[in-house]
């Protein structure tokens, strides 16, 4: 079978002179060609007093550029038959979308189109404000769980600004945007040189790189903005915080940690990884086996790396979390309790290799089938290319993650108890939640539904 993952991608790099990253990954074996460009700027790297911002920017990205009016973009893509979106995360945002091959130039067009100069106006940056706050509405304010987790454990473990806010941002913050902070954050994060431009799929390398000269290579260079340590100290002692939820229909709880920094110790990360899915994934992972299915006092559970569920997606603080949903009966000190035994367990013996083998098979299976179409493996790619600086990770991880050896998952287990975390508590509650804005009793004003906070319908 010739598909993604039987062989290592053949990928080429090279840098324009206004100093953007190009990193083309051709694929014959597919019809298509997929195009994105990742901007190192998530909400971790938004302006303190403008929470959501990123995110709302993202928005302002999609409604219109220097040549073309607003809506055009979409007609030009969904015209040629092709799909496109974005995201805005941690610590980047994307833009991407996936068009016949023959439509190549198309897309690099509208890419470079915008990444040169969006339409910035005060009537889309009023009309992106109020969808963003509908988005929030729908998404956090008026949705059983909403933030939840990551919105409203971070408060809890971190204690800075760019780790503890949440992306999707405050209301009032929100209407105080103006073109001026708009303009600001363009000039500041969308400098050619502070972006990846990622091309798969069916292509020449000589007529891509051609074409990528000839639309993107007259953007101007600008200062590339030095990033920030986001570094905290790790928690030494554990914190506690309940909040209430009108919506929900049953008590929650979400115990958070912090994971290695992947950057310097990739290995433990990955085995922090195979930890989450030897404790939750399927019903044979140990925490499933007894409290789902065995003591019955959870309705379900799970646990992973990142704040979306998704290994190696953001840089250094990342957090390792547990979210179960359980009876009103039960008391969340049981279910905490039972995550504290099998982590010991799992600390002093480690998980069996015939167990350790199954979670790696299923790990590698859903990586491959995830690699096969040419949208994902175009994100992973430009997604680890910037973060990491070492694309191939993205196709090295289930090699990677079959190496962990169950003394590194011991190791994993036995150092989330060694160190503090934070343990948040969701009591479902039949009081008036008011649409403020806010989440109701956090600490944290806020908002949305992130890793996946899109551009789709936005118009």
């Amino acid at each position: 079978m010739d598909s993604a993952h039987s062989r290592v991608p053949e990928l080429h790099r090279f840098t324009l002179p206004n100093g953007l990253r190009v990193l083309l990954a051709p694929d014959p074996s597919t019809p298509v060609v997929a195009v994105a460009v990742h901007v190192d700027v998530g909400f971790r790297s938004e302006p303190q007093g403008r929470t959501g911002f990123a995110h709302l920017f993202e928005h302002l990205m999609f409604q219109g550029s220097e040549s073309l009016e607003k809506l055009a973009h979409f007609r030009h893509v969904q015209g040629s038959g092709g799909v496109f979106n974005g995201s805005t995360h941690q610590d980047y945002t994307d833009y991407f979308e996936v068009l016949p091959a023959a439509a190549l130039e198309r897309a690099l067009f509208l890419e470079a189109d915008r990444l040169r100069a969006p339409r910035l106006t005060e009537e889309n940056l009023r009309n992106q404000v109020d969808v963003v706050k509908e988005e929030i509405r729908l998404n956090v304010l008026s949705r059983p769980y909403g933030g939840f987790p990551w919105i409203l454990l971070p408060p809890v473990l971190y204690d800075t600004f760019p780790n503890a806010h949440n992306g999707y941002g405050d209301f009032s913050e929100l209407e105080q945007a103006t073109l001026d902070d708009a303009a600001s954050f363009f000039d500041s994060y969308y400098a050619p040189g502070n972006a990846v431009l990622t091309v798969a799929g069916d292509l020449s390398v000589d007529d891509a790189t051609a074409l990528i000269e000839k639309h993107f290579g007259d953007i101007p260079e600008r200062p590339v903005p030095k990033r920030p340590s986001f570094a905290e100290p790790v928690l030494g002692s554990e914190r506690r915080h309940t909040v209430p939820d009108a919506y929900a229909p049953l008590p929650a709880l979400a115990l958070g940690y912090r994971l290695p920094d992947p950057a310097t110790d990739l290995d433990g990360y990955l085995a922090h990884a195979l930890l989450g899915s030897v404790l939750t994934d399927g019903e044979a992972a140990r925490l499933q086996e007894r409290l789902v299915y065995g003591e019955g006092i959870v309705t379900d559970i799970s646990a992973g790396c990142g704040l979306f569920g998704s290994p190696l997606d953001a840089r250094d603080p990342d957090t390792f979390t547990v979210t179960a949903v359980h009876p009103p009966a039960v008391d969340p000190e049981r279910v905490v309790r039972a995550v504290d035994e099998e982590l010991d367990r799992l600390a002093t013996g480690g998980p069996e290799a015939g167990e350790l083998a199954r979670i790696s098979a299923r790990w590698s299976a859903s990586l491959y089938h995830e690699q096969d179409r040419v949208m994902s493996r175009m994100l992973a790619l430009g997604a680890r290319e910037l973060l990491y600086g070492r694309a191939e990770l993205a196709v090295e991880l289930p090699g990677r993650l079959a190496e962990v050896t169950p003394a590194q998952v011991a190791e994993a287990a036995g150092r989330l108890r060694g160190q503090g975390r934070a343990v948040l508590v969701v009591e479902p509650t039949a009081a008036d939640s008011s649409v403020d804005g806010s989440v109701g009793g956090t600490d944290d004003t806020t908002g949305g539904d992130a890793g996946a906070q899109d551009a789709r319908d936005e118009q």
